[in-house]
Order: structure tokens, then sequence, then C-alpha cells
């Protein structure tokens, strides 16, 4: 039967812990190079980002240049950290919550009306270049993106939790936050057969991994864990304005005069609801209400277009307003914090049924599959 959600074909599964620091796939470059100058020994995360490596940027190599020896460094980590498997799926459970079926899932047809996996979100296309060629240079995929049912996933995550319930996990581990991460290999047999039909059930939404999604487009094969999106929370990612020379004062009267409604606050607590945004500018605290009543323009889109674009004059894409995600630092030479409201899940999907996407980083899904657990290759 030709899927397109199947297992893995040929791919590798982690003894132990996975080697390197372990730094969030969303990590700034900078905060890359960082963690690289600082680790010892061979790491995932220097196969992973080639052109960030202390040899690579000593010698000034781009990615095409360094991927040889991105290639030498998955090859040991291959040796001396992972077992093979061959024609295998892995049943994934995030603390007691979250469960999810990790395999492969094709997209061969990503920007067609027909396939059955939809992007959510707008992309940088240069990260998404840098991505497929990291990806097709490797052969290898070392991180999963996390993908959920348009439908309810019931079925997938019974199915999920009965075949973890059977043995001990070929993996376990906990993340950042505590949160233990445990998946089960599953070989070709009735429970896979069960898992892939329940993945496959319904049109898949990309809740993380926009830009691992499009970069496998060329490949056509793409690593995911998928599970139902009812158990994930998505907190907002908000924007930080940088060398704009904007104060507070400057913020308040320039969006006073596009006849926006602001005012100065004593709470910098974030919006929980849509609609406002809290801004923090140096000591000060503005409290924006934004403009709009289609329920398809989120936030995001809003604050972009209007209180960034039109009253400001500055471009979403340029080099002036950068997203701050969940747990970042604000960057010390920042003028201003917009802090937005989560955007709810069902307004991800009501997005999606009408045939558009949302601004580049709007949401943040959480928990999420920790790479390197699981590579996989076609």
């Amino acid at each position: 039967m030709d899927r397109w959600v199947r297992p893995i074909g040929r791919g590798w599964v982690v003894q132990g812990a996975v080697p390197g620091p372990d730094v969030d796939e969303f990590a700034e470059p900078e905060a890359v190079k960082r963690a690289l100058a600082a680790a010892e020994g061979d790491t995932l995360l220097a196969a992973q980002h080639p052109a960030r490596t202390p040899a690579a940027l000593a010698a000034g190599l781009d990615v095409e240049a360094a991927l040889p020896e991105a290639r030498a460094t998955l090859e040991r980590l291959l040796t001396g950290h992972y077992r093979p498997e061959t024609e295998f799926v892995a049943a994934y459970r995030i603390g007691e919550a979250i469960a999810g079926v990790l395999c492969l899932v094709d997209v061969r047809e990503l920007t067609s009306a027909s396939s059955h996996v939809k992007h959510t979100e707008e992309v940088y296309p240069e990260v998404v270049a840098e991505r497929a060629a990291v990806l097709d240079g490797l052969g290898c995929a070392t991180s999963a993106a996390l993908l959920v049912p348009v439908g309810d996933g019931a079925e997938l995550t019974a199915a999920v939790k009965e075949a973890a319930s059977s043995a001990d996990p070929d993996v376990s581990t906990v993340d950042r936050a505590g949160l233990a991460h445990e998946l089960w290999v599953v070989r070709p047999g009735e429970m896979q057969e069960r898992l892939l039909e329940a993945a496959s059930a319904s049109d898949l939404l990309v809740a993380d991994g926009n830009h691992r999604v499009a970069a496998a487009a060329g490949s056509g094969q793409l690593l995911a864990l998928i599970t139902a999106g009812s158990q994930l929370e998505i907190r907002a990612i908000n924007r930080v304005l940088l060398g704009t020379g904007r104060s507070a004062e400057s913020l308040f009267a320039a969006w006073q005069e596009a006849g926006l409604e602001v005012a100065w606050s004593d709470d910098a607590t974030p919006p929980s609801c849509p609609g406002t945004a809290v801004v923090l500018a140096g000591s000060r605290v503005l409290r924006v209400r934004l403009p709009g009543t289609d329920p398809l323009v989120i936030d995001h889109e809003v604050v972009e277009q209007t209180l960034l674009g039109s009253a400001l004059g500055l471009d979403p894409d340029g080099p002036h307003i950068r997203p701050l995600l969940p747990g970042s630092p604000v960057p010390p030479d920042a003028d201003a914090v917009v802090q937005l409201a989560p955007v709810p899940f069902e307004t991800v999907r009501a997005v999606h049924a009408a045939g558009r996407r949302m601004p580049r980083k709007a949401t943040y899904f959480t928990p999420k599959p920790r790479g390197g657990l699981v590579l996989a290759r076609w």
C-alpha cells in the first residue's frame, strides 16, 4: 500500500544521550556558534550547523564547503552513539499527556492543494535554503517536525498509548523543562499498521518546523512526530525592535498619530487574550488596542503591518524587527519588546480551513520532540 505516512526505512536510534550541547532547534545562529565553541568532541549540533563550527568560521567556509566534515562527523556519531533500525516507527510519549508516532511523511506535493501536510506559517526563504542544503548534504534527517491532525487524533493517541504499555522504552531522557521523553521502537506488524493508519487518518498541520517541512520538499521525505494537538500548549512569540532609535514617547506619539488606541500602563504583564499588545520600552509600558475584526487576521499580522509597518515605517523582514521566543533573553540593545497573546489553537485551525497562513514565528507549540533521538535516511 502506497501510504503518505510510512515507516522509517533506514534509521538509527540513540544509545544513551544525544552527543553534544542541548541547544533548542529555534536557537539564534549566534547562540549555536557559542554552544559549538564551548563543545568538546563530536556533536550532533556540528552536523546540523556545519558552517557555524569554530573550524568552519575560522576558515570562512559556507555550508556547501563545510558539508564534507559534517558528513564525517555524522558517520562517527552513528558508529559510536546510535544503533541501526530498519522499517520501523516509534511510539513517542512526552510526560503523561502527549502521545504521538515518529515516522516519515511524504511532502512531495507540499505546494499543491492535494497535499496532506499544510503549512501554518510563512517561512524565511534563506532559512529554508540553508536547511535544505544541510539535509541534502547529509542525506539524513536529524530532527523531527511536529505535526497535528486536523481531526481530533483520538485513535492515534489510543494506539500510541497501547504501543507504549507493553515494555520498557527504548529511549528515555528528560528535557530542560523536566519533562520525560520516551520512545518505543515499533517494527513491522499489526501494531505498526495500526499506528500508521491512525497517523494518516486526516490531513496534518505543521505545529512546529515549518522551515524543516519546506526544506524536506526536495527529498520528499519528512521525519515527523504526529500527535493530537489538543494537549499541546501554544505560547506567544513576541517581537523585538532593534536599532530604530525609538523611545517610549516616540512610539506613543507615532501610534497615536496613526489613530491607534494607546495608553501608558503600570502593568507589564503580557496579554493573555488576543486584541491587545503590551509594549515594554525602557522603563515604560504601553498598552495598544489592536484594530480589526477579522478573526482570521491574528495579532502578529496586525502588529507587523499596522503598528510597525504603517505607523513606524519598518519592514517586518528587515533588520529592525526580530522574533523573541518564549524564555529567550531580551537583547540588551533592544528599543522595545511588543508582547502578544498566544494564538488559540482554534484560530490556527480556522486560518488553515480558510486556506491562509499566519505570519512567520507566530506560534510556539510545546512540548516539542527532542532532536537527535531518531535519525532517518531514505
